[in-house]
């Protein structure tokens, strides 16, 4: 966090220039909406981003495991019981793997409530024929409208009342996640290892070897509910009085991509710095409201724990970075291929001067193709800078393909081949990949079917299967059967890394040939 030097408030990034703006044909009716945003409750607190800033610190270290996932973009329709639960579901069962394989702890960030803008490469589509503006997300403009509306050419025009939807639907998913957190929906009874069905596998190599990861997982937790890890009140139910337990007991956190300023502005609050950390923290300065005059305070992004710069809008003389610096939250920055290592470190200064742990990470993003030629300069760059970083891969981003049939997707092997070149050229370059941001979802139909937009994965799902269950409005997900091929690589990735051998080696080769990516 920086606000010292130049003077920083959370509307000084308007005097700069704002990449991926939106143009809104009635300025006094978004300043009518941003004004009652700002009126409303902080979705999160000050407590749980120190929190999160503590843990990512961690992960800094080498201590724990970043699992950053969910929705390429959220949908207000999507805001379901059903869904939430689906998503999170998934993403307690891809952690609980990583756990197993890593032996550390597994820090979770789900894309997930507020994740509802999107930047585009261009202002305009094509749709029906017809040339529109571009789909924005949820809280900007509308994405499918009936048939006959098509003819309206304003159908996409940018609506201010979706970013107080937005705020709600947010409010609605947040409230239902902490609800089932908080209500045992995390406990193992309800995601046991041996509850995954893995008739999907349709290579015998892949099955055995995930059947061994899994049953190796499930003795793991019989031997410990056996001794007693959860006894007393705690191997009652939830529902029966029981504590949620050491099995049960998670930290989960939101996040979504910085783009809409005006909305992040209007949930910037000065807040009042936990009392455990108010010697520590820099920068912080004195309350004046509601008679804390002597208390330090510190400007919190309260629409999310974690938001980060996209690599659209990472601009170093841009809006985003401008309001960026100065928020107490850990923030994340896309890192692509078009990213120069000063370019890098420059900005690395000054969004964290200070060079607070656990404040920045890095989310890599290059595509399987090009990752060979930029992530080993950009890991010295900011190793010779000395800033505390954490290192993720998202090996989705710089994947995705159009298919014959005009789909856009992704296939497995190209996402799986950038995440194997990332964990090689960090052991390389003497650094370490400290987590992984998927697009992934844990959706099924009525009739137990997984969404089919990604090619590949164990189940060898085809081109001319994609068109079954396709359901994304924005990027192609990898589904449940699809996530866990993920988690199964990295678990034995890191299980081989702790038994001392080499990346590159026997059993990893054999799982990512297996699975379509490169081995080289």
């Amino acid at each position: 966090m920086s606000t010292s030097g130049n003077s920083w408030t959370p509307s000084s990034w308007r005097s700069k220039p704002a990449a991926q703006g939106v143009k809104y044909p009635d300025e006094t009716h978004l300043k009518r909406v941003l004004g009652r945003v700002e009126t409303l409750p902080p979705l999160v607190s000050p407590g749980e981003i120190e929190r999160l800033r503590f843990q990512l610190a961690a992960v800094q270290n080498n201590d724990a495991f970043l699992l950053h996932a969910g929705d390429c973009a959220e949908s207000f329709d999507a805001c379901t019981h059903e869904n939430i639960s689906a998503k999170l579901g998934l993403i307690l069962s891809f952690s609980l793997i990583l756990i197993w394989g890593a032996r550390v702890p597994v820090v979770r960030i789900g894309r997930i409530a507020g994740q509802y803008a999107k930047p585009r490469s261009s202002g305009t589509e094509i749709v029906d024929g017809k040339e529109v503006s571009s789909f924005r997300g949820d809280n900007v403009n509308r994405f499918v409208v009936m048939a006959n509306q098509f003819l309206d050419p304003n159908f996409r025009t940018p609506d201010p009342e979706r970013l107080l939807s937005a705020y709600f639907h947010s409010t609605a998913t947040l409230n239902c996640l902490r609800s089932l957190l908080t209500s045992g929906f995390a406990s193992l009874h309800n995601h046991h290892p041996r509850d995954w069905s893995l008739s999907h596998v349709r290579s015998p190599t892949l099955r055995t070897e995930f059947e061994r990861i899994t049953e190796g997982l499930s003795d793991a937790l019989d031997f410990s509910a056996t001794i007693g890890a959860n006894s007393g009140s705690e191997a009652l139910g939830f529902e029966q009085g029981g504590g949620r337990g050491v099995l049960g007991e998670v930290d989960f956190y939101t996040s979504h991509e910085g783009l809409i300023l005006g909305y992040e502005e209007a949930l910037t609050r000065s807040l009042p710095v936990p009392s455990s950390l108010r010697s520590a923290v820099k920068n912080a300065s004195a309350g004046e409201a509601h008679g804390n005059s002597a208390l330090p305070h510190a400007y919190y992004n309260t629409s999310a724990h974690f938001i980060w710069i996209g690599d659209r809008t990472r601009q170093i003389d841009g809006a985003h970075v401008e309001y960026f610096r100065g928020i107490r939250n850990p923030i994340g920055i896309k890192v692509g291929p078009s990213m120069k290592g000063e370019e890098l470190v420059r900005l690395l200064g000054i969004v964290n001067p200070d060079r607070e742990s656990g404040r920045v990470t890095l989310i890599t993003r290059y595509g399987a193709g090009k990752i060979d030629d930029h992530l080993a300069d950009h890991i010295a760059a900011v190793q010779k800078s000395g800033h505390p970083v954490a290192w993720i891969c998202d090996p989705m981003h710089g994947n995705t393909l159009t298919s014959s049939s005009g789909l856009k997707t992704r296939h497995f092997g190209t996402i799986i081949s950038e995440l194997t070149a990332c964990l090689r050229i960090h052991t390389a370059c003497g650094s370490k990949l400290g987590g992984v941001s998927l697009e992934f979802t844990g959706e099924f139909n009525d009739e137990g079917f997984s969404v089919t937009e990604c090619l590949g994965g164990s189940m060898e799902l085809s081109e001319e299967e994609l068109g079954l269950r396709y359901q994304s409005f924005c990027d192609p997900r990898l589904n449940f059967e699809q996530s866990l091929d993920v988690a199964f690589l990295i678990n034995n990735h890191f299980k081989k890394q702790r038994a001392g051998s080499q990346p590159g080696s026997g059993q990893m080769d054999t799982l990512l040939s297996e699975l379509g990516g490169r081995t080289k």
